[in-house]
């Protein structure tokens, strides 16, 4: 923020100096206090009060000296830093699910997972589809795709997520049947997929519920971590489709606890 006019308007109105300071961490990573105080001419107790403000909404995670977009084990990560995070394995999970489990006239769910937004991407190559989401980032990329039917799944809009989350969303999941729901999740462990927050964890609980088939596509990052809430043990996953930087013995234990994986190369440059 340079220009000097934008600054003072930020250190004047909280909101816009929020809204600023969210930015500049996503883009940063990692902000210190210090010197966000200095950039908006605040106090360093203001700043606590506007990142713990930011917290509370799901935006980023306050560390020691400063905050933070990147995941922790707290944390689900910004939006922005997980839609730059393993991207080239997630196009190749997107690009083989594609492939083996979307046939033209089917109804296909995605969740909010920056994978599913990968795959919705892709999907136009297969209309016509009815498309049902929660996620508007997957709403933007597939409204003006000939051939695709958007069922928009409403219910109270978390802007941290920037998709509609929580029981009303998940009533409006459990209303609909469709072919196959395609999800991802924050963390597994011990053959149990978790996520980060509780109305993730209800709307998502809903569409597994409401699908005739579940295939799930996560990253190698994904395992052997933790996160609060279960969500679904990964054996009770009709399919789960991972990249082939996931460590063998894992897929080995996973398979033996009743797990239906595939493993799909990434290459460089996809």
């Amino acid at each position: 923020m340079s220009d000097p006019t934008a600054a003072d308007g930020a250190r004047r109105n909280p909101e816009l100096r929020r809204v600023a300071m969210r930015r500049q961490v996503a883009e940063a990573g990692f902000v210190r206090v210090d010197a966000l105080a200095r950039h908006y001419g605040v106090s360093i107790m203001t700043v606590h009060r506007d990142l713990d403000e930011l917290e509370r909404r799901g935006f980023l995670h306050k560390v020691r000296g400063g905050a933070t977009s990147a995941p922790t084990t707290t944390f689900h990560g910004d939006l922005e830093h997980r839609m730059q995070a393993q991207v080239e394995a997630k196009q190749a999970i997107a690009r083989e699910v594609l492939a083996s489990e979307v046939e033209p006239g089917r109804i296909v769910a995605l969740d909010d997972s920056t994978t599913s937004l990968m795959l919705a991407r892709l999907l136009p190559e297969r209309a016509p589809l009815t498309v049902v989401t929660h996620f508007l980032p997957v709403v933007r990329a597939l409204a003006a795709q000939p051939g695709i039917e958007l069922v928009g799944l409403g219910g109270r809009y978390d802007a941290a997520y920037d998709s509609f989350l929580g029981r009303a969303t998940a009533d409006a999941a459990a209303a609909l049947s469709p072919d196959v729901l395609f999800l991802s999740t924050t963390a597994v462990a011990d053959g149990v997929c978790y996520l980060q927050s509780l109305n993730t964890t209800i709307t998502r609980r809903a569409l597994v519920a409401s699908a005739a088939r579940t295939v799930a596509m996560i990253d190698h990052t994904k395992f052997d971590r933790r996160a609060p809430h279960r969500l679904v043990g990964i054996a009770e996953l009709d399919r789960v489709v991972v990249d082939g930087g996931t460590p063998s013995r894992t897929v080995l234990e996973l398979r033996a606890r009743g797990a239906r994986i595939d493993v799909v190369d990434v290459v460089d440059g996809v």
